[in-house]
């Protein structure tokens, strides 16, 4: 597993700069004055810093871009890396800014200088995130190392760092299990992995065949039929808000998707690892809610099944018979994630009767068509419940985009031999796969759908992320869960 460099936070000793080791970095602000660690470091590089502020190169960067002044003389650290940062710069300036530092920080020590900089917090939190690279499976010629970052400031006393790092372990959480390929993370090493986060205080519980069978979870089970991988359930409960009815996530867990009958094109296959995404983002929220001991109820229940073709594998045609009661004709045995979300969803109504919904899955290449891998796909029954989260996705930087539901996309999945199918036509894919998931939420339970198909993982990197597997939606959803639970307690 992907281990975060190692934060702490000590008193700034102006002495100490021109000692460290490894990695300075320093932020400067866009006017290119000095504040008193930037001083130290011109006074001792014998006035290099200040020619830096003075030069083309200074004025060339953006804020929250960085530049390195390498083996600076008069210091016996390898570089010097200069930030260009306001004071009082947002929450998505400093991040960017510590995503510069991140990228740059590779296996060197780090001592940080963040002057008087309002959100050291956030600035870490750019730092941990972008320094990610999933190296489980490469051999290497040097063995890992954790970097140490430390932020020296001048009250060390007015840093918490323990949220930021409770966050970056579930984003990093999330990341190693999108990255992972299927033959290592089958839905049994899967299970086994969140089953290792009650160490942490969850209540976790694995539903084998024999159980989700007695429970009518058909649909679920229909799209393992076609691999020697047990299909499983596994619910996570967080349980620290009191008396109050939960809030329920609910991931997509396809651990490979082949495509099943409706096979895939081989090109591109590769990356169906990532189809258990939803699952991955569920399992990161619930491990950051624990590592922060947050005082919130929450359950958080993943579909894990493998996508194969095989003797046994469901048909294109045939019809499965849902927990809920309703049947379903099986058009494509590809657009197979909405039948493990319809089963886990209504199993989590019947059990938790929860305030509020969410599932999330790499659902449908259609959203990534509309829009591409800026914004993940946000359907919703209630408009309080969606604009709550659009906010909090939009305060955390995490693209999202509300798409809209209606009794005219009901139309195109109706079936002639059972109650629905599980496809429409090729226009609207993406909308009447919402479709087909409100059928089984309960009219009174505020519910969002997340198609993340787009944002779980990308080809390029991004502001905080290196190229593949992002963790999107943790940091969302954590925050959308706090002020709902801080909403929730102004009104009782």
């Amino acid at each position: 597993m992907t281990a975060l460099a190692q934060f702490s936070v000590a008193a700034l000793d102006l002495d100490a700069i021109a000692t460290a080791a490894g990695r300075v970095v320093v932020i400067v602000t866009p006017d290119g004055k000095l504040g008193q660690p930037a001083r130290r470091i011109n006074r001792v590089t014998k006035g290099a810093l200040a020619r830096f502020l003075e030069s083309d190169g200074f004025e060339a960067l953006k804020e929250g871009e960085a530049k390195d002044l390498a083996y600076p003389t008069g210091m016996e650290a390898d570089a010097v890396q200069v930030v260009k940062l306001s004071n009082q710069a947002s929450t998505a300036l400093c991040r960017k800014a510590g995503a510069a530092i991140g990228a740059a920080l590779g296996k060197a020590d780090a001592l940080v200088l963040p002057g008087s900089l309002k959100r050291v917090e956030e600035l870490s939190l750019g730092i941990a995130l972008k320094h990610y690279s999933f190296t489980d499976h490469k051999t290497l010629d040097e063995e890992v190392t954790v970097p140490a970052v430390t932020l020296a400031v001048t009250k060390p006393e007015s840093v918490d760092l323990s949220t930021v790092t409770a966050l970056a372990e579930g984003v990093f959480f999330t990341r190693d299990l999108v990255a992972e390929p299927a033959n290592v993370l089958t839905t049994t090493e899967f299970a086994k992995r969140l089953v290792e986060l009650e160490s942490l205080g969850l209540k976790v519980e694995v539903f084998e065949e024999d159980r989700l069978a007695e429970l009518g979870m058909n649909l679920l089970l229909s799209v393992g039929q076609g691999s020697v991988t047990p299909t499983k359930m596994v619910v996570m409960s967080w349980s620290e808000g009191g008396d109050e009815a939960p809030i329920a996530l609910v991931g997509k867990g396809v651990v490979f998707d082949t495509g099943g009958i409706s096979l895939k094109p081989g090109a591109g296959m590769e990356d169906m690892t990532m189809d258990m995404g939803g699952a991955g983002t569920v399992s990161g929220v619930m491990k950051s809610l624990a590592l922060r001991n947050a005082p919130v109820n929450v359950v958080g229940l993943v579909g894990l099944v493998e996508n194969m073709p095989d003797g046994q594998a469901t048909r294109p045609g045939d019809v499965v018979k849902s927990m809920k009661g309703d049947t379903v004709e099986i058009i494509n045995t590809d657009a197979e994630g909405r039948l493990v979300l319809a089963d886990v969803l209504w199993y989590a109504q019947e059990t938790f009767a929860p305030r509020a919904m969410v599932n999330l899955a790499t659902l449908t290449g259609a959203c990534v068509v509309a829009l591409g891998h800026e914004n993940a796909g946000v359907f919703s029954n209630d408009d309080a419940f969606c604009n709550g989260f659009l906010k909090a996705a939009e305060t955390e930087g995490e693209g999202a985009w509300r798409l809209p539901l209606g009794a005219g996309y009901d139309a195109l999945i109706k079936s002639d031999v059972a109650d629905m199918k599980n496809v429409g036509p090729r226009w609207g894919g993406a909308i009447t796969a919402a479709q087909f998931l409100k059928r089984f939420v309960k009219d009174d339970v505020p519910w969002m759908h997340l198609d993340i198909a787009g944002v779980a993982s990308v080809s390029s990197p991004t502001t905080l992320a290196p190229k593949g597997a992002t963790g999107w939606g943790v940091l969302a959803l954590n925050r959308m869960i706090d002020e709902m639970n801080a909403e929730m307690k102004k009104e009782g």
